[in-house]
């Protein structure tokens, strides 16, 4: 009997830099090989080829990669570009494909993995319980300033990535709390609602009782602040290069993302417009 000829696992080199945390890895089949994930001031354009260099030469150097994948945003919109710029120049100098990721898909994939980091939590986050609870849903958050946060919904996957329940945008919070309240008591009607919401990321301004507070009794809440780790960006990036599903390497762009075009117009009649980081 011939045995299966084992494929050769595949190593890439993820960064982002759309957050106030620079996170750089080196991933291959789900594993670590290595991490720099550096906090404090935005000097990522100062910092980010050094720590590069670093992770590559603590796992093999560029050699060894198969692929780079960098998150696309939204976020910081400087940072953004720096991490995509680099990306971009390093697989067209290494010949290597590279893939776009969301930055707030990875928060909430490390925000939520962090929060329920026990087998038993992570479990009755996951799947459907005894009682008719879904699985839980995750918000992760960058502020935008003036009110608004950078966010999206998503529904814990257990091992896998959180799937996606709405896009990534810059909201105002109060009228995202109102829309997810809403969405919770018809989630709550068909059956499908989860036993917990979880708020991850930059919370201190956006995770409090006051703005939250329409959630209250609706479901239970987990505040959590976490910065984006490397790791999350290189899983989220492994999935992508595996089906194929890479970007032109000269067409991949950040992803600014807009106002719902109601909360444009409310922005333009009297608060003034939307600010980058």
């Amino acid at each position: 009997m011939t045995n299966a000829i084992e494929q050769p696992r595949k190593r890439f080199l993820a960064l982002d830099t759309a957050t106030a945390t620079l996170g750089v890895a080196v991933t291959e089949g789900g594993r670590v090989l290595h991490e720099i994930n550096a906090s404090g001031e935005r000097n990522h354009s100062v910092h980010l080829l050094p720590i590069i260099g670093e992770a590559l030469q603590a796992s093999g150097g560029s050699e060894m990669l198969d692929g780079i994948s960098v998150g696309v945003g939204p976020g910081s919109y400087t940072g953004t570009r720096i991490a995509i710029t680099a990306a971009k120049s390093l697989a067209w100098g290494w010949k290597l494909p590279v893939a776009g990721v969301s930055t707030l898909q990875a928060l909430a994939w490390g925000g939520w993995s962090s929060g329920a980091g026990s087998p038993d939590e992570a479990a009755a986050g996951n799947e459907r319980s005894a009682d008719g609870f879904g699985p839980d849903w995750i918000i992760p958050l960058l502020d935008a300033r003036r009110g608004q946060a950078y966010t999206a919904l998503f529904a814990a996957g257990g091992g896998s990535a959180p799937q996606r329940l709405a896009p990534d945008r810059i909201r105002l919070m109060k009228d995202w709390v109102q829309s997810l309240t809403e969405r919770l008591e018809k989630a709550k009607a068909l059956g499908e609602s989860p036993r917990r919401l979880w708020f991850v990321g930059e919370t201190a301004v956006h995770g409090s009782g006051e703005t939250l507070g329409p959630l209250e009794g609706v479901a239970e809440l987990r505040v959590l602040p976490y910065e984006l780790e490397g790791r999350w960006i290189g899983f989220l990036g492994e999935a992508r290069h595996a089906s194929g599903d890479t970007d032109d390497v000269h067409g991949l762009i950040p992803n600014y993302t807009q106002l719902a075009e109601a909360e444009a117009n409310l922005l333009k009649a009297g608060k003034g417009g939307v600010k980058s980081r």
